[in-house]
């Protein structure tokens, strides 16, 4: 499918349109080593951010929720990427695939971990704490709740702090999915 949201160009942006830009563009998603682009070859926002200029104020909040979760989180890169990864599965999100897959390999993710999760398996993993964030997001993608043995498990791995950020990564990247599905035309049945 074909985007259903033109992009806009930055000169075309009013006020609050170009603070989300500026908000993407220039904040932590900027910094460092980029493993995706956030813009086109004309500074188009790319994927999810295209659509948050359309409410400029839910717009930013939203990417404030998303730099959070990405830069401000107890979770390791591994767990997060890993996180994210299979959300994007559950959700058949290719955007949020094929982009978190090169940050996952920033993170250490093996090409093994990284196909286990395009398929939405759980790799093998040494790791206790990563398995039980894994096993974890995999119940919330699926059932959308843990049961008590597994809320148990991620908790003593990842604490109440972490299994807090864990549920609003894998809803702001849920989020992320649904609109990239309506507004980017991204859409396949799920796996």
């Amino acid at each position: 499918m074909t985007a259903r949201l033109a992009g806009l160009l930055p000169q075309d942006l009013d006020d609050e349109q170009a603070e989300v830009y500026r908000a993407v563009t220039g904040g932590p998603r900027a910094a460092g080593p980029q493993a995706f682009p956030l813009t086109d070859g004309w500074g188009r926002l790319r994927g999810p951010f295209n659509a948050m200029l359309l409410s400029p104020p839910v717009g930013l909040a939203l990417q404030e929720v998303g730099a959070a979760v990405r830069y401000g989180s107890v979770l390791t890169g591994r767990i997060r990427e890993m996180a994210i990864l299979t959300v994007a599965a559950h959700w058949g999100s290719d955007f949020e695939r094929e982009s978190h897959e090169a940050v996952g390999r920033t993170c250490g993710l093996t090409e093994e971990e990284i196909a286990a999760l395009r398929e939405g398996g759980l790799p093998d993993l040494a790791d206790p704490d990563e398995r039980a964030a894994v096993r974890a997001t995999a119940a919330l993608t699926g059932a959308g709740a843990l049961t008590d043995e597994e809320y148990g498990e991620a908790v003593a791995a990842m604490g109440e702090r972490g299994l807090f950020e864990l549920t609003t990564l894998v809803g702001y990247y849920a989020t992320l999915a649904l609109q990239l599905r309506v507004f980017a035309g991204e859409h396949k049945e799920r796996a």
